[in-house]
């Protein structure tokens, strides 16, 4: 249903826009304003950013030619980045993402797959068989964000 493929250099500005508002729409029933605006603040250095996406070469979702999501899988199998648009939760595109991660890791000989997951993502990776090794208080530019260290083995 939905296209998966790398993201592409230039993406940069549509892909923290969807990383803005997911978290500030899909999150808010988890994390305060000031919590959300720590993690995703509406103001940022778009070098930073890109340096970011390039390093960790995220995935993208498109549903047509609309980025519709957007996750990573680095070679030690941590996940970094796991964002699907607001208008298309529950609708396959975390689905669509968490099996080409899976896939992508198996190629890369990944036995555990980790991430720094959010209250508000916690059942979805539970949902694909990942389980909670340990609550995290993290800091983030002053504020405190409760999430989760994640992990899945394979065989």
């Amino acid at each position: 249903m939905y296209h998966i493929r790398s993201y592409q250099p230039g993406e940069e500005p549509l892909l923290r826009e969807l990383f803005y508002n997911t978290v500030h729409n899909v999150n808010q029933r988890d994390y305060s304003v000031e919590q959300r605006e720590a993690w995703a603040p509406q103001r940022y250095d778009a070098n930073v950013w890109a340096a970011r996406l390039a390093q960790s070469e995220p995935f993208v979702a498109l549903n047509n030619e609309e980025i519709v999501g957007f996750a990573d899988v680095q070679t030690d199998g941590y996940i970094d980045f796991f964002f699907c648009h607001q208008a298309y939760q529950g609708k396959g595109v975390g689905k669509a993402l968490m099996k080409h991660l899976l896939k992508t890791g198996k190629r890369y000989g990944v036995k555990r797959f980790y991430a720094d997951v959010s209250i508000t993502a916690k059942p979805f990776f539970q949902h694909y068989g990942f389980e909670v090794v340990r609550q995290q208080q993290k800091e983030v530019r002053g504020a405190v964000l409760t999430n989760f260290l994640m992990e899945k083995r394979t065989l």
